[in-house]
């Protein structure tokens, strides 16, 4: 049986577990083509500029043994900076490692759909390293189709990376 899982909207007081959870996707994977862990006052950057462009940032509690800890967070930025392409956004969905396989980023993706959908949003991009097989696998039973590799767009670990985009066209919002 699957535990329902309670989406929140992020507030500062979860910018340090937010942290967490990127710098260990930047030491230990390829979900971010980045190689420094990222410092307490890059995130309150990151939040604060999200808070201002008015951008989601959802997560999910989970108890850890200790108490409350997020168990993963999701968010979007623009996809370019450009005008025309106001009505397309660039996503994110990052789990804790403690927390995965229990539908915590299936239950995020959603919310974002759903968010982005009532938003007027046209759709959803997400740029997956190649080799990031569960994070591919999500969006496929999200129902996000692949749209295109890069072909060796990052280096990390002594090796390039290809760069693949999975695409979620959304229904038009009912007027």
């Amino acid at each position: 049986m699957r535990t329902e899982h309670t989406v929140i909207r992020c507030g500062p007081e979860h910018i340090g577990q937010i942290r967490e959870i990127y710098n260990e996707a930047i030491i230990n994977t390829t979900a971010l083509y980045e190689y420094e862990p990222r410092s307490a006052a890059v995130m309150e950057k990151w939040y604060a500029d999200k808070q201002a462009a008015e951008l989601p940032v959802f997560g999910i509690e989970c108890e850890d043994g200790e108490g409350r800890a997020l168990a993963g967070f999701a968010t979007w930025g623009p996809f370019r900076q450009y005008p025309a392409y106001r009505f397309s956004v660039e996503h994110s969905v990052y789990v804790d490692v403690r927390f995965r396989r229990r539908g915590i980023g299936r239950r995020l993706l959603q919310t974002l759909v759903e968010e982005a959908s009532a938003r007027g949003l046209h759709m959803l991009i997400a740029g997956i390293d190649a080799s990031n097989a569960p994070s591919i696998a999500l969006h496929s039973a999200g129902g996000f189709s692949h749209c295109g590799t890069v072909r060796e767009a990052g280096f990390k670990f002594g090796r390039w990376l290809d760069l693949e985009f999975w695409q979620l066209v959304l229904e038009p919002r009912a007027s």
